[in-house]
């Protein structure tokens, strides 16, 4: 049978030490927050299990016994112990709020749409180091060393991980006003063959993404294969050629938060959109969170509440 890691005996101890420190049940009770009548059964469950008496009680005092006087040096001694582990824990939660947080971030979400805010957020922490990493690869959390991971899509392809919801967003199909002016507007994804088309290569499936639509009407699905005039494996890049009216793309709505704000690019085919997918903060699961961690996580999820503004 295994031993309890702190018996009910040496509890009702530091009860006892707490009392004669206070000088009275009522005191004791009142700096632990709890009851006199809780204060007062502790010790006589004590007393009665071991056949010693260790306070004499009257209406006004206490006064210790013989066998209280012996007792009490003991429990003096654990009630320091006590109070060092407790500070040393203190100590622990405390440094937990200092010191490195290394995280993996998809390349164009982080510069997009971390880079901006981070400095600020870093000038009021000095306490934390960060190491970003950008990339769009699926990590391997435990051999990379990253405390979380952001990345977007189905869970089912992260087994083994927790993950936290930052926001939805999106997928939408885009062009300038000044292109749409100049070459029409599609009315459904069908007309997109008469436009120029701006794709993205992705690296991880060996292809270009194929844009992704919903039917309005039925609600059927609608997969296009872009016959794509103009080709980057870079996210940035793409937008860079949207936002310049070469051409139709289609892309994550947070890629260009502040072009729709602006008016600078459109979104087309609306009422063709497919459902949003949601942006996750992943991490191993049954993993403690250091607190420097939590504020890491804590800074992007207020970053991005008014990214659900897009959905």
């Amino acid at each position: 049978m295994a031993t309890p890691l702190f018996s009910s005996s040496l509890t009702q101890l530091l009860w006892f030490a707490r009392i004669v420190e206070a000088g009275s049940f009522a005191e004791a009770a009142r700096r632990a927050g709890t009851t006199t009548s809780a204060v007062s059964k502790a010790l006589s469950r004590f007393e009665s299990q071991h056949g010693v008496r260790l306070l004499h009680r009257t209406t006004h005092a206490l006064s210790l016994t013989e066998e209280g006087e012996r007792m009490l040096m003991l429990a003096r001694g654990l009630l320091e112990e006590v109070s060092q582990v407790e500070s040393a824990l203190s100590g622990i939660g405390g440094e937990g709020a200092s010191g490195r947080v290394r995280i993996s971030v998809p390349s164009s979400f982080g510069r997009v749409c971390i880079m901006p805010a981070l400095p600020a957020f870093l000038a009021a922490h000095p306490e934390i180091a960060l190491e970003m990493h950008f990339s769009d690869a699926m990590e391997n959390l435990a051999s990379g060393g990253f405390d979380f991971a952001i990345r977007s899509g189905p869970l089912e392809a992260w087994p083994g991980h927790s993950a936290r919801k930052l926001f939805s967003f999106p997928w939408v199909a885009c062009a300038t006003p000044g292109y749409l002016a100049q070459h029409g507007e599609p009315a459904t994804p069908f007309e997109l063959s008469t436009h120029s088309q701006i794709a993205f290569w992705n690296l991880n499936k060996g292809r270009a993404n194929a844009w992704r639509f919903r039917s309005p009407e039925d609600g059927r699905g609608v997969r296009w294969e872009p016959a794509s005039r103009y080709l980057f494996d870079d996210g940035q890049a793409a937008w860079q050629m949207i936002r310049a009216g070469c051409g139709i793309g289609w892309a994550p709505a947070w890629l260009g938060v502040s072009d729709f704000a602006s008016g600078e690019v459109v979104e087309i085919l609306k009422a063709w959109r497919t459902e949003s997918v949601n942006m996750w903060v992943l991490r191993l699961e049954q993993r403690l969170t250091p607190r420097r961690t939590q504020t890491v996580i804590d800074f992007l999820t207020g970053l991005f509440l008014p990214y659900e503004s897009l959905v």
